[in-house]
């Protein structure tokens, strides 16, 4: 995964700790439900390229056992 995948997750889900949490202080129940929703976006997100660069991974070394 690349780095620049890295850190727009972390603020996607960043700003969705901020809508949440800006939610719960104006007591915006939609506006707090937007914020989880959000972080959970991301996170799916991110087990998605998780699970994309595992797969990789086993490419390559799967790769590397047939040049020996």
């Amino acid at each position: 995964m690349s780095g620049a995948d890295d850190i727009k997750n972390a603020a996607e889900k960043a700003g969705g700790k901020i809508k949440e949490g800006v939610g719960k202080a104006t007591d915006n129940e939609s506006l707090e439900a937007e914020g989880r929703g959000d972080q959970t976006k991301a996170s799916a997100k991110q087990a998605g390229e998780n699970v994309k660069d595992a797969a990789h991974n086993v490419g390559e070394n799967i790769k590397d056992g047939f040049k020996e």
